[in-house]
């Protein structure tokens, strides 16, 4: 597997970032702020800066989003039908007493609707926070409970069958808006809500600092966490979305993330619409060859994904991508969890480019770290910090830190600071408080970085396997794993071991035309010795049909571990369902 991929003078000349060293040299929170507009009065509205102000410049007619159905139906939406689109939707929410600071909940799938919806709600001076369709009844009514849900959109098919029996007991709700021309009694049909409503509304003038999104990540333990973002956050989201993804005017972007989870929203909906580009929505969930399809007839240029579809694609094989041209695709990018170097390598031969890693988290609002279009690739990294982003590897000593050497396993560290960082934990702000140490944010995932800046994942710090005095991260491990043949997919624990302290277990995913058995599982073995020495290897390797993984794709190790040794499994809302 070769150490890096190279870019030629040509891909760094044609990139929004040509010179990484320089830009981080010269890089300035005003500059990046030109990418917005705001008001003179110094108000700032992430609605406005995402439709409205395109048209007022001119560029009503340019196509913001091209939506194709799940039966293939097709719709097309310019600037300007967005722009009076989400201006009824805030028009709607005003008749029925909605007010600046009230809280919208969405709850329904990828329908042009949806968009509009996430723009209206912020014109209003709501806070906008997106839900997952395939959620159940709990984690929904926990998550509306914690944010005190004012509004919830969503369809007649979800309401009956997941909202409707306690709707009462949430007192904060006012209105329940139903997708299409139909409602029961107690809610308000969309369709002709925004036939009746006018298309005309003055975007209110919120703060910088007004609370504009939430979105909930899951903890180990307890209840989901409401990470709080402001309207601030739109220069962050202009700026990355940007130098970190190519997005520039009239780009044709696919993002496959549901705006149900932060990337969806942060680079599914508001960075593509900020930077004016068309967006590529599909209605329908994953199939091999509608995505290449997709690719193909839409001309994509920018495509983010998640690192389970291209494991998927991978695991097709080359043979499946042949029948199809990639001759449009100028940026790949990646995001949900690491990208194991093989699916790097592979994306380079298949689509013409490598699927180019990046880090960061709900909390941080946006991209911190990168792998942008003119760096040399290597294969593994999530890349280096974007300029205006100070980030470390410490080490927590005695409630304070300590920042590590090059080459040396800590946590990964950010100085706060940049537009989209959260402000706090709805209701938690002890639990906010706790992720802040010596002026650093401390993002409890463990990394390395080498000599030349670029940092390396090396897994969640309660994921750190420690096995006879060395320390071993899981993705080391899962990425040897998926390089044999036969491995699709794996996830990495370290379970209890009296001698050892503990040991390293894999559970994997068999590639099409490959069967369980005694000897394949020798075979793997001896494969992972061989990649990564005796002390690092997997000692026991367990076939499975599929891994527990969030709906955004991450492999849920701790659910592995809790399972394996009998543990509480705590928040598992955000699970897709998995067969063992």
């Amino acid at each position: 597997m070769p150490d890096e991929i190279t870019k030629s003078d040509e891909e760094r000349a044609g990139a929004a970032m040509p010179d990484f060293d320089e830009a981080r040299l010269s890089f300035s929170w005003d500059d990046a702020a030109t990418l917005v507009d705001g008001w003179p009065d110094g108000a700032l509205n992430i609605g406005y800066e995402a439709v409205d102000r395109h048209v007022e410049q001119g560029h009503g007619d340019a196509v913001a989003l091209h939506w194709i159905g799940k039966d293939d139906t097709r719709r097309q939406l310019t600037y300007a039908d967005m722009a009076v689109l989400s201006s009824r939707f805030a028009n709607v929410l005003k008749k029925h007493g909605l007010e600046p600071g009230d809280s919208l909940f969405a709850l329904m799938g990828r329908v042009p609707e949806l968009y509009a919806a996430a723009i209206g709600t912020l014109k209003a001076g709501m806070v906008f926070t997106p839900l997952f369709s395939a959620f159940g009844p709990e984690p929904i009514r926990t998550r509306m409970e914690i944010g005190n849900a004012t509004v919830l959109l969503t369809t007649a098919a979800l309401y009956k069958r997941k909202i409707a029996a306690w709707r009462d007991q949430i007192s904060s709700l006012k209105l329940v808006l139903i997708a299409g021309n139909e409602a029961p009694d107690d809610c308000v049909a969309l369709g002709p809500a925004l036939d009746a409503a006018s298309p005309e509304f003055e975007t209110v003038h919120t703060r910088p600092e007004d609370r504009a999104l939430i979105h909930f990540t899951s903890g180990t333990t307890g209840k989901p966490k409401g990470a709080v973002h402001v309207h601030q956050a739109v220069v962050y989201h202009a700026y990355s979305g940007r130098n970190a993804l190519e997005l520039t005017p009239g780009t044709i972007y696919w993002c496959t993330a549901d705006p149900g989870w932060v990337t969806g929203t942060s680079y599914g909906i508001i960075a593509p619409l900020v930077n004016r580009v068309t967006m590529i929505v599909d209605e329908a969930e994953f199939d091999l060859d509608r995505w290449y399809e997709t690719v193909q007839r839409e001309k994509v240029e920018v495509w983010y994904s998640a690192p389970t579809a291209i494991r998927m694609m991978m695991r097709a094989g080359d043979a499946a991508a042949e029948p199809y041209v990639f001759s449009s695709l100028k940026f790949l990018a990646s995001v949900g969890e690491p990208l194991n170097p093989e699916a790097v390598i592979w994306s380079h031969r298949v689509f013409g480019g490598p699927f180019h890693d990046n880090w960061w988290q709900t909390e941080t609002g946006g991209i911190m770290i990168a792998n942008t279009s003119a760096m040399d690739i290597r294969p593994g990294s999530m890349g280096k910090p974007l300029p205006g982003i100070e980030a470390g590897i410490v080490e927590r000593e005695n409630g304070s830190v300590r920042e590590c050497e090059s080459g040396e396993i800590g946590e990964l560290a950010l100085r706060p600071g940049w537009p989209s960082m959260m402000r706090t934990y709805l209701h938690e702000q002890a639990r906010y408080d706790k992720c802040f140490v010596d002026d650093w944010y401390l993002s409890g995932d463990l990394a390395m970085k080498d000599k030349d800046g670029y940092y390396w994942f090396v897994g969640r710090a309660d994921d750190l396997i420690k096995s006879s005095g060395h320390l071993i991260g899981p993705f080391e491990v899962e990425s040897a794993l998926i390089e044999h043949d036969a491995i699709a997919e794996a996830g990495v624990i370290g379970v209890p071991d009296e001698t050892a302290g503990e040991i390293v277990k894999a559970y994997v995913v068999l590639n099409p035309g490959f069967e369980a058995s005694e000897q394949l599982e020798r075979e793997v073995r001896g494969h992972a010795r061989k990649k990564l020495g005796p002390a690092v290897a997997p000692r026991e390797i367990v076939f499975r049909k599929t891994l527990p993984k969030t709906r955004s794709g991450k492999i849920m190790r701790r659910l592995l571990k809790a399972r394996e040794l009998g543990l509480p499994e705590g928040d598992i809302s955000t699970l897709e369902t998995d067969e063992t």
